[in-house]
Parts: C-alpha cells; structure tokens; sequence
C-alpha cells in the first residue's frame, strides 16, 4: 500500500518512526495545504493519504489523547449579518466533508479554521452553531484535496490542548507529538 503522510510542521512528525513512506510538509494553514497536496497528487498516486496533525479540543477530550476526524468544515466560509453568521446559499459552495472511520479511535467531528480560537465569545459563538469536537488549520483542506483527487484519505489528530482563552501553560504539544506518532503508526502496522 502507497501511503503519504501530511503534516503541517516537520516537529509533527518524527521521521524515524515511518522509514520508507511517503511524508509531505505542507505548511500552516488551509491555503498552503491545498496548494502543496494539490501539488503532490498531480504528480504521484496514493492507495491512502493520512493527515496527521495536533489540534485544540472544544470538549472534554483530554490533551494528548488521539482520535480520528471523521466530519470536517471551513467554518468561516460565509457572511456576517446583523444577527449573526450564516452560510452562504445563494451560491454553490461545499463546506463540509465526511469521511468513513477507518481506525479504532474516538470518532470526532472537526472545524477547519484561518484563525484559531482563544477568544471565549467566539469560541461560545462556534460552539453554538457547529458544536465542533476539534479545530485544527488543514483538516477539511486535505479533504477537499482528497476527494478531488479521488484518493482515500483519513485524519488523525492529537490534542495539544483546550480551545479556551489562549494560555500556552496548560498546553502540552510534546505529549501531543509523541502520541499522535505512536498511533499513526501503529494505525499503519494494522493497514
């Protein structure tokens, strides 16, 4: 099996524990993750893409546990009114993507996000009106990308802490790192 492995940061990814298989880093964010795997699959082909990466948690998922993101948005794809958000429907724009569980993790339901949250009347507003397990910066990107390209892909996130007012004293991503590449692959042993 042909798998490439998507990272945003080379610190998300230790290298040594996946000898021989394909990794790509794309960078931060939506734009440069669909430009870079845009790239990459317009030139190779997968039997598998699996997006590994850390990411904030709304509930009560606990920093350093690892779970699979079946369900993922571009929550900020849209237009602001004097009531609130809402999505557009005027146009024909495909925000949200799913994704059949392919693992034994906990099933969650992610946001994709330009901004990360750490204000708590956004974070009550998002609640609200996606009620997101997690929010990461590349996730519905390489979903997108995937289903373009026809490709089977998955999404294994850890998490590196509490979507909350941002205080980076409770976060801990080095626990998140370890964990994540632990179970991405020990998911690859099982493929």
């Amino acid at each position: 099996m042909k798998i490439l492995l998507v990272v945003a940061t080379k610190q998300e990814i230790l290298k040594d524990k996946f000898k021989g298989i394909d990794v790509l880093v794309t960078g931060v964010g939506m734009v440069s993750t669909t430009l870079n795997l845009t790239k990459q699959l317009g030139v190779e082909t997968y039997d598998l893409v699996i997006n590994m990466g850390i990411a904030g948690a709304f509930t009560d998922i606990k920093i350093g546990e690892v779970v699979e993101v079946i369900q993922d948005s571009f929550s900020e794809i849209g237009f602001e009114n004097n009531s609130g958000f809402e999505e557009f429907s005027d146009f024909n724009i495909e925000t949200n993507y799913s994704v059949n569980a392919k693992t034994y993790l906990q099933k969650v339901k992610g946001i994709t996000v330009n901004t990360v949250h750490g204000n708590e009347e956004s974070i009550a507003k998002v609640v609200k009106r996606i009620n997101p397990d997690i929010e990461s910066m590349e996730g519905a990107a390489v979903f997108k990308v995937c289903e373009e390209f026809k490709t089977p892909c998955m999404q294994i996130r850890s998490i590196s802490n509490k979507v909350e007012k941002r205080d980076k004293a409770n976060w801990d991503i080095p626990l998140a790192i370890q964990n994540l590449n632990n179970e991405v692959a020990k998911i690859i042993t099982e493929l």
